[in-house]
């Protein structure tokens, strides 16, 4: 089958899926990588990317996978992300990148060695002049070979093979990486220190579904959230300051939310409740997008519904304090 060439006219980014009919045409200046949550990091390598295509008068190229390589090659593997494909192609985009491209990823691209890879798939099929490499990227089959390797791969195929630089944390001691924020909003529910990591704020989208109505019996009735995408990580059990919105409208509304199991009533599975304040309406079935402003407080038993409810005062105020 013929090889179906696509020309960069430097216009908005647009998002290919690279298949054996389907390339880029044009030289390229490319980076590679899973890209998960799209944090400062990443984003230090793609500003290096753009630069140098720019320079060179080159397409600038982000090249990604469909899915979580670790998800083929293990299938009782369920992968936990930051950003889901869509999240991290509207994040890409707004970097201001030519081309996202995405492989499908299979068993037989697994298999594939790191020189083989570059040869047939970024030199040959998306005419990569130049790659830029994660500090600690590594691809190819069961990843066994490095950056030098690289270098050397690339020099015999006419492709010039940098390494991106080392972003630091603010203490200046640990490199940003995806694992790092996935423990610190996963473990911890440190989400002002994941918004700084990011760059944004963290998101959770979900549909609103029939609960057990504690809340309302409370005073504080809740939206209670099923995740759209069950692969998207949930921040540590505890109480949230939010902002919610809500399907269809552009507004941000305060709100708090409550995740965990809710030990004062006996509970034992995870929910994820939601509670906007002043709003009344009826939720059901709608989808809402959450995002993460602080983390109020653990999640506690308490000795009473009456001794709860006092608390949820407490932090009804707090929340109005930090999203006024």
């Amino acid at each position: 089958m013929a090889l179906m060439l696509i020309l960069s006219t430097f216009a908005p980014m647009k998002t290919i899926i690279l298949s054996e009919d389907v390339g880029l045409s044009e030289p390229s200046v490319a980076t590679i990588g899973v890209f998960d949550g799209v944090h400062r990091g990443h984003q230090l390598v793609i500003g290096r990317v753009l630069d140098t295509a720019r320079q060179a008068g080159m397409a600038s190229v982000v090249i990604t996978f469909d899915r979580s390589p670790r998800e083929v090659l293990d299938s009782s593997f369920c992968p936990q992300m930051l950003t889901t494909l869509a999240e991290k192609e509207a994040i890409i985009a707004e970097l201001g990148v030519d081309y996202l491209v995405v492989l499908p990823f299979t068993k037989e691209m697994a298999a594939l060695s790191a020189r083989v890879f570059m040869q047939q798939v970024l030199r040959e099929r998306l005419c990569v002049k130049t790659l830029f490499t994660g500090y600690d990227n590594r691809f190819g089959h069961n990843r066994k070979e490095g950056f030098d390797d690289y270098v050397g791969y690339g020099q015999e195929m006419g492709m010039q093979v940098l390494r991106g630089d080392v972003e630091l944390m603010t203490d200046g001691t640990e490199a940003i990486s995806s694992s790092v924020i996935r423990h610190l909003l996963v473990e911890e529910g440190q989400v002002e220190q994941v918004s700084q990591y990011l760059t944004r704020p963290y998101t959770l989208q979900g549909r609103v579904m029939p609960g057990e109505h504690i809340g309302h019996q409370l005073g504080y009735p809740t939206a209670n959230l099923e995740p759209e995408d069950g692969r998207k990580l949930i921040p540590a059990s505890g109480v949230y300051a939010v902002w919610a919105q809500l399907e269809g409208e552009q507004q941000l509304r305060a709100a708090m939310m409550n995740i965990g199991s809710r030990p004062t009533f006996d509970g034992h599975r995870q929910t994820l409740e939601v509670n906007i304040l002043d709003f009344n309406g009826d939720l059901y079935g709608q989808t809402v997008c959450i995002t993460f402003v602080a983390r109020l407080r653990e999640e506690r038993r308490f000795d009473s519904p009456e001794a709860l409810v006092a608390q949820l005062e407490m932090d009804k105020e707090q929340v109005k304090q930090l999203l006024k």
